[in-house]
């Protein structure tokens, strides 16, 4: 069996040479990295998507023309609404969160290892960086909120060093308040470059999840007569139906996971950003030399 490429993170890229590297990344470590990844947030996972399915139902009800003549008061529950809601949000929270410590603490064992990785080392990781992860992202969400408040540039401008700074907690060990600070250090003199890398990532990203919900969108469209030009108010509603439902189950979960690509790459982009500025890995090399 050929063991897969080892792939250098400890280096300075150009542009080009992060998204290969990322997907090659992916490509060459897909059994043990997907495999890693369905141990820890699979259960995260398959509850966000039983949530999903939970508050599309319960948004049926609101639809449900069907019924607008026998109404009763009891098909639609604002309470229950409340609670699809919350859970889908917290189970999303959770999902999303376990993912991207999953994400950098796998690719932290796999650089510390030259190729390999310890599986109890990243689920420990991700556990015991989760508070931590939420604490960041409460601040980097709340920057950007208030950054977009204003012309919506600065928004942008503040997102792109704090893209890296949960890279900054894992890989150097930092704190919540170090890792948001030192990000804007990081990137100093290379903000531009960092934001056309993550702009470029973010439209394949998303061009390729738009792709795999439209099939949900044409069931819709079929569903509700707009192709035939007779649309029957009793078929708009479609939240309620099976085949409608699991499309956007699977169109969830294949976003999800293409949110993958965009957390790799920020990873690569890290440690071009931490090598031009600390040399870390080019010191490592000598060092090895010296030893071998």
């Amino acid at each position: 069996m050929q063991t897969p490429k080892y792939i250098e993170f400890k280096k300075q890229r150009e542009l080009g040479e992060i998204l290969s590297d990322s997907l090659g990344f992916i490509r060459n470590q897909y059994k043990p990295f997907f495999g890693t990844l369905l141990k820890i947030v699979g259960p995260y996972i398959l509850v966000m998507l039983i949530s999903m399915g939970f508050y599309m139902y319960t948004v049926g009800d609101i639809f449900n023309f069907a019924n607008t003549n026998t109404y009763s008061g009891n098909s639609f529950s604002p309470f229950i609404m409340v609670v699809a809601i919350g859970i889908l949000m917290l189970s999303s929270l959770a999902a999303y969160v376990m993912a991207q410590g999953t994400v950098l603490h796998y690719i932290k064992s796999y650089t510390d290892h030259k190729g390999e990785i310890v599986y109890d080392e990243i689920r420990s990781g991700v556990y015991g960086s989760f508070w931590s992860f939420i604490g960041l992202g409460f601040l980097v969400g709340l920057s950007v909120m208030i950054g977009a408040l204003f012309c919506f540039v600065p928004g942008i401008y503040l997102a792109v060093p704090l893209s890296i700074s949960f890279g900054i907690l894992v890989f150097l060990k930092k704190d919540v308040i170090e890792s948001y600070n030192y990000s804007f250090t990081l990137i100093k003199d290379n903000w531009w470059i960092t934001f056309a890398t993550l702009f470029v990532v973010y439209i394949i990203v998303a061009i390729a999840s738009y792709a795999f919900s439209l099939p949900a969108v044409i069931y819709m469209w079929v569903k509700m007569g707009i192709f035939s030009g007779e649309m029957d108010v009793e078929n708009m509603n479609v939240f309620n139906d099976p085949i409608y439902l699991l499309l956007n189950i699977l169109s969830t979960l294949v976003q999800f996971l293409m949110n993958i690509i965009f957390l790799v790459t920020t990873s690569m982009i890290f440690f071009n950003l931490n090598e031009k500025k600390n040399f870390t890995g080019a010191f490592e090399r000598i060092d090895n030399i010296g030893k071998s």
